[in-house]
């Protein structure tokens, strides 16, 4: 049973935007990040543009314990999250939770054994699980029985996802405000959500210590437009 207050997955299915434009978030929030971030290993969001011949990758990882990756490939798009301090931890349970990922279309099958979404003993590590096949009007998520929570949400989903549901600038200005400690511009920030050619102009407005020419590894890597 779900508190009222609490969000899960089967919010998340409601509040996603279509796949394209998931996919363009992704990458405008990988590219804002590479800025503020030369360290990719201190970034939250990450984008790859050639995870394999036929599919992309974005993901984000917060260093404590939460994650999410998103597959897209010509199938559609499939998303896992984690949430280490959910109360659907595969380790909590001795395995998922039953119904996350029960009803995963074969065409996806694939990623919930998929190494990269696995731990060492091959277990899926995942709370939140959904997807959207290509010919999909709607992103979709398992038959779920969630547990009663006394506080925050059930499987993480709220938290693990609050930057594709709300997808304004304000949203990640906040975020990066607060993650990295310094002002970030906002009109910089809206420019590049909106995947906008980036000059130099742009990128000292998001952090004034890189420049452009920095970037052109994480450009290519991210597949942000060019011009």
């Amino acid at each position: 049973m779900r508190l009222d207050k609490s969000v899960t997955v089967h919010d998340i299915t409601r509040q996603l935007p279509e796949i394209a434009e998931l996919r363009d978030h992704c990458r405008s929030l990988a590219m804002l990040e590479a800025i503020l971030s030369p360290d990719w290993e201190s970034r939250y969001h990450s984008f790859a543009a050639r995870w394999s011949e036929s599919e992309e990758m974005a993901s984000m990882r917060n260093g404590s314990g939460a994650e999410y990756s998103i597959v897209f490939s010509s199938a559609g798009a499939y998303i896992r999250g984690f949430d280490h301090e959910s109360a659907m931890s595969p380790y909590a349970e001795d395995g998922p939770w039953p119904g996350v990922l029960d009803e995963v279309p074969e065409v996806f099958r694939g990623y919930v054994e998929e190494p990269a979404f696995t731990d060492e003993d091959g277990m899926p590590v995942v709370t939140a699980c959904l997807w959207r096949e290509a010919k999909d009007d709607a992103w979709r998520a398992g038959t779920i029985d969630f547990p009663e929570v006394s506080s925050g949400d059930p499987d993480g989903s709220g938290y693990l996802f609050q930057l594709l549901t709300d997808r304004s600038a304000e949203a990640f200005q906040q975020f990066a405000e607060d993650y990295y400690e310094v002002p970030v511009d906002l009109a910089a920030i809206r420019h590049i959500l909106a995947l906008g050619p980036l000059t130099d102009e742009v990128v000292a407005a998001v952090n004034p210590h890189v420049a452009l020419a920095e970037l052109a590894e994480d450009i290519t890597e991210i597949g942000y437009p060019r011009g």
